[in-house]
């Protein structure tokens, strides 16, 4: 797949997976989540080299800087919201 298009894809999984999983307290676990999901994605991408050209750490993070960003961690749900308007 293209470059792209795989940022694409990832963007979309990952904004699913802070919609479902971004409750208050778990902010953490989704920033867990966001450096697996960038070390799996090198690992990957460095799969692709056929010239021994290898995707350093350097050049990741500057790929990810500039050209294909990711959607940070977000809470999307509190419940702290919730219980102040029962009360």
């Amino acid at each position: 797949m293209p470059l792209n298009l795989q940022h694409e894809k990832l963007c979309q999984k990952l904004k699913g997976h802070y919609a479902y999983y971004g409750i208050t307290g778990n902010a953490r676990s989704l920033g867990i989540y966001l450096h697996y999901l960038r070390r799996i994605w090198k690992k990957w991408l460095n799969r692709r080299s056929w010239r021994g050209h290898k995707l350093t750490w350097e050049r990741f993070k500057e790929m990810l800087e500039h050209s294909f960003p990711l959607p940070p961690p977000r809470i999307v749900h509190s419940y702290l919201k919730r219980s102040e308007s029962i009360i």
